[in-house]
């Protein structure tokens, strides 16, 4: 599903950017543009950043 319409983003894209490591807002923006435009897809964006933010914690609390 598109997220950024400005930009043609999905929310795939940005699931994968994050799933490389990147869990901060700005990188996604800066990396693939999304929240740059008109800003309407920047709390969806955040949504999914959000996601990787909360599972990356679970796993780095398992790991330790």
């Amino acid at each position: 599903m598109y997220v950024c319409i400005c930009r043609q983003i999905t929310d795939s894209q940005i699931r994968e950017f994050c799933s490389e490591g990147s869990r901060r807002m700005a990188d996604i923006r800066e990396k693939l543009g999304v929240a740059s435009e008109c800003g309407k897809c920047g709390r969806h964006a955040m949504s999914i950043v959000s996601e990787f933010k909360g599972s990356a914690n679970f796993v780095n609390a398992a790991v330790a």
